[in-house]
């Protein structure tokens, strides 16, 4: 198929196709490339098959990312302290293989760990009890590509410390913001002679410099680079704030009453 024929994975790591040009990337690669970065955390090279794989080949998979975790920590010099280099638990949607994972990746002297691969949310809090179960407590567990607020809460009560996500600049680039009563399409004509404010007593540099929805949507529609920032501004401090309440409310034991405040919007 097409798409066999753009990327092909081996033992020695992934050649794929770009703009008519061919790259190879190996664990040895990646781990110079992030240092090169002077990226705070790092990750071990893996492959993060989907739901669709067969169980034969998310093991072979699996396996495969093992022994790339093994290489990347062997080229990894965990004694500069530099970066944290985290490994990453995958196995699909198959219990004994993310237990299986959980348990070799959790042995190896990795500061931290991402759960990767690709799962639907019915899915994800069975899995996450799975690939967490061999992972020791006292090292951050990161779960990598989820943001939505409800996923975010029931992973937070799962054990999971860190998580990464396009959802707040991705939405924001198409005219969605977060507020705590929901999120706004402002590109809509309702918010066209709306001035109010994106979200009242919202700390964020837009909404501390008095630019009102209405503002935003003709951002949209006239500049739409500058409406996309404005709108991008407002979602990370939308989430760094919501991450802020969330290890208040876990520190005060109120984290199941903050996550009803959002459920019914989110």
């Amino acid at each position: 198929s097409v798409l066999q024929n753009l990327v092909k994975i081996s033992e020695e790591g992934v050649v794929f196709n770009s703009n008519s040009k061919k790259y190879e990337l190996s664990p040895e690669k990646s781990m110079k490339i992030q240092k090169d970065l002077g990226a705070d955390i790092i990750f071990a090279f893996d492959e993060c098959t989907s739901p669709l794989h067969s169980y034969t080949y998310t093991k072979e998979a699996m396996d495969r990312t093992h022994r790339w975790a093994s290489r990347c920590l062997k080229t990894h010099n965990l004694k500069l302290k530099t970066q944290a280099l985290f490994g990453i638990v995958q196995g699909g949607i198959y219990e004994d293989l993310r237990k299986k994972s959980s348990k070799f990746i959790g042995a190896l002297p990795f500061e931290g760990f991402g759960i990767g691969g690709s799962f639907g949310e019915k899915e994800m809090r069975k899995v996450l009890g799975w690939a967490l179960s061999g992972l020791p407590i006292e090292k951050p567990r990161h779960l990598l590509g989820i943001g939505r607020v409800k996923n975010i809460f029931m992973a937070v009560s799962h054990g999971i410390d860190l998580f990464d996500c396009v959802v707040p600049t991705r939405e924001a680039r198409h005219g969605v913001l977060y507020t705590r009563a929901g999120k706004l399409g402002i590109e809509k004509q309702v918010f066209e002679r709306d001035n109010k404010m994106i979200e009242k007593n919202c700390g964020c540099w837009v909404c501390s410099q008095g630019i009102i929805r209405k503002e935003i949507r003709e951002a949209f529609k006239n500049n739409k680079v500058l409406g996309q920032k404005l709108a991008t501004l407002h979602n990370i401090y939308f989430f760094q704030n919501l991450f802020r309440e969330i290890r208040e409310a876990i520190v005060n034991n109120k984290l199941e009453k903050l996550e009803k405040e959002y459920y019914n919007y989110f």
